[in-house]
C-alpha cells in the first residue's frame, strides 16, 4: 500500500487473524509493503508479526496471529491468537478467509464477532472460488453476520484500499446487530447466571457473556490471561473463581459438565456456520458438494480407507526410495571423483598431509555423503507430500487413524507427524506442533524418532561407497 504522510490524528490498531493457508501473510504483506514469508504449511506464523499503514491520514499498526482453526482447543497457536484478540491492544479485529472453503473458516469468524464488535471480515481467494465454481453473495454474508464483507484476490490493489475503509469505518461505529450464537438453554441459563457476576468486575470491552461463556469451558489458560486483563485483587480472582465453581457445579448436578458444555459450544458454533454459509454459498455445478461427499465417503470409509491410504503412503515411500537411486548415485559420483583432485589441490598449494586429510577425508567427504545421499528422497517426497495436503487428503488420514490412535492414548494428527518423518524426523517432530494436548504432543515427539527417516533408507549405491 501506498503511504502518505503523518499526522498527529491517533492511530488505530488491528489484528489480522484468520485459518491456516488462507493467504493471510499475503494479505498482511500487501497492506504493509513488508515481505514475511509466506508458506502453506500450518502454524508457519510462530509469533505475531507487526507492520504499519497509513490509510484516511492515520496511521494502523497491524498484528499477524497465528493462523488457527478456532479459539476453542487450546493449542499453543490457539491461545496466542486468542491473547491477541482477548486481551491485545486492539481496536478492531480484520478476519481472513478463504472463499473455496468459506464454512470452515466461519467457525473462527463467529467466534471473533462473539469477542468483539469491531470486526472486519475479508474473503480472500475469490479467483480461485470462481475457478471452482463457487459464488459467495457477499451482501448477504455481510447482512447474517451483522459486520462489514470485503472480498479480496492477491493480485488487486483495490480490494485492499476497500478492506482499510471498512475498518476504519467498523473501528468509528462499532456494529450494534452483529449475529449471536444460540447455545442449548441450560447453557445459556448458565451462562446468564454467571455473567450477572462477572459484570460487577468488568471494565472491559469484552461481553460479560462471552467471558462468562469461556470461564464455563473452565479454561484455566484464560482465567489467568483474563484476571491479568482486568487487573483484579486477590479477593475479586476468589470471588469470581467461587462463582464459576458453583455454576458449574450445579451445572453437574443437572447431569450437565464442563465436557458436555464444551462440546455444545463447538456444536452451536459449527451448526451456525453450517447455515450461513449454506445461505450464502452457491455452486454452478449443483453437484459440486454431491460428488465431495461421495469421495469423502470413499476415502474416509471403513472398507477402503485404511487400504486407500496404506496405497497411496507406499506408492509416495517406493518412488522416494526407488527414485531416489539414480539422482543419488550421479551426486555420489560426482563429488567423490572430485576429492583425489581436491586432495591433490590442497597438497599441491603447501598445506600439511594432517589437515589436508581432516578437510577432504573429513569435511568434504561427510558433507558429500550427506547431500548425495538425503538430499535426492527429500527432494522427492516432500513434493509428493505436499501434492496430498494440496488434494486435501492429510486431513482424511488423520480422521482414518484417529480412532486407532485413540486406542494408544494419542492424537490421529500423529499419523500426519510420522508420515512426514519418513521424509525428514527433524520436520516430523517439529510438526508435532499442530497437536493441542501437551501429553499427546510429547507422546508423537518421543515416539516419531522411530520413524525411519530418508537418512536410513537402504539404497544399493551406498554399499559401493564404503565396500568396493
Amino acid at each position: 500500500m501506498k503511504k502518505i504522510l503523518k499526522t498527529s490524528l491517533p492511530s488505530l490498531s488491528a489484528v489480522l487473524a484468520g485459518n491456516p493457508n488462507v493467504g493471510k501473510s499475503t494479505v498482511f504483506n500487501a497492506l504493509t509493503g513488508l515481505r514475511q514469508h509466506t508458506g502453506n504449511w500450518t502454524g508457519k506464523t510462530v509469533e505475531s508479526a507487526r507492520g504499519e499503514v497509513f490509510f484516511r491520514d492515520r496511521k494502523l499498526e497491524l498484528r499477524d496471529v497465528p493462523g488457527t482453526y478456532s479459539l476453542l482447543s487450546g493449542s499453543t497457536d490457539e491461545i496466542v491468537a486468542e491473547k491477541e484478540i482477548c486481551f491485545g491492544k486492539r481496536d478492531g479485529v480484520i478476519v481472513v478467509c478463504d472463499a473455496t472453503c468459506l464454512e470452515r473458516n466461519l467457525n473462527l469468524v463467529l467466534q471473533i464477532i462473539e469477542i468483539s464488535p469491531r470486526v472486519v471480515v475479508c474473503v480472500n481467494m475469490l479467483d480461485e472460488a470462481r475457478k471452482k465454481g463457487i459464488n459467495i453473495d457477499l451482501k448477504l454474508l455481510s447482512k447474517n453476520l451483522g459486520v462489514p464483507v470485503v472480498g479480496t484476490v492477491a493480485r488487486k490493489n483495490k480490494d485492499y484500499k476497500e478492506l482499510l475503509s471498512s475498518f476504519f469505518d467498523i473501528c468509528e461505529n462499532p456494529s450494534q446487530n452483529r449475529v449471536r450464537v444460540t447455545y442449548p438453554r441450560e447453557l445459556r441459563r448458565a451462562i446468564f447466571s454467571l455473567a450477572k457476576e462477572i459484570n460487577k468486575f468488568n471494565s472491559s470491552s469484552l461481553s460479560p457473556e462471552f467471558i462468562a461463556r469461556r470461564l464455563l469451558e473452565n479454561d484455566s489458560e484464560f482465567r489467568e490471561n483474563l484476571f491479568e486483563f482486568l487487573s483484579l485483587s486477590e479477593n475479586e480472582k476468589e470471588y469470581i473463581k467461587s462463582k464459576t465453581d458453583e455454576v458449574i457445579n450445579a451445572a453437574v448436578e443437572e447431569g450437565y459438565d464442563v465436557k458436555k458444555i464444551r462440546e455444545d459450544v463447538a456444536l452451536s458454533i459449527f451448526n451456525l456456520a453450517e447455515r450461513i454459509s449454506s445461505d450464502v454459498t452457491s455452486f454452478k455445478k449443483k453437484d459440486y458438494i454431491k460428488k465431495q461427499l461421495k469421495i469423502d465417503r470413499v476415502i474416509t470409509g471403513r472398507a477402503l480407507g485404511i487400504p486407500i491410504m496404506l496405497f497411496l503412503l507406499g506408492v509416495i515411500l517406493y518412488i522416494t526410495i526407488v527414485g531416489a537411486n539414480y539422482p543419488s548415485e550421479f551426486l555420489s559420483n560426482l563429488f567423490f571423483s572430485a576429492e583425489e583432485p581436491f586432495y591433490l589441490f590442497l597438497t599441491g598449494i603447501g598445506l600439511p598431509a594432517v589437515v589436508c586429510e581432516a578437510i577432504v577425508y573429513g569435511v568434504y567427504r561427510v558433507l558429500a555423503w550427506v547431500v548425495s545421499v538425503m538430499l535426492p528422497p527429500m527432494a522427492i517426497f516432500f513434493p509428493l507430500f505436499t501434492l496430498l495436503e494440496d488434494l486435501g487428503y492429510l486431513p482424511r488420514v488423520a480422521f482414518n487413524l484417529d480412532n486407532l490412535f485413540r486406542k494408544c492414548d494419542a492424537c490421529g494428527k500423529q499419523a500426519l507427524t510420522m508420515s512426514m518423518g519418513f521424509g525428514c524426523n527433524a520436520v516430523g517432530v517439529t510438526g508435532c506442533r499442530i497437536i493441542s494436548s501437551p501429553r499427546e504432543r510429547l507422546i508423537a515427539i518421543l515416539t516419531n524418532n522411530f520413524v525411519p527417516c530418508n537418512g536410513r533408507f537402504p539404497r544399493s549405491y551406498v554399499g559401493k561407497l564404503f565396500c568396493p
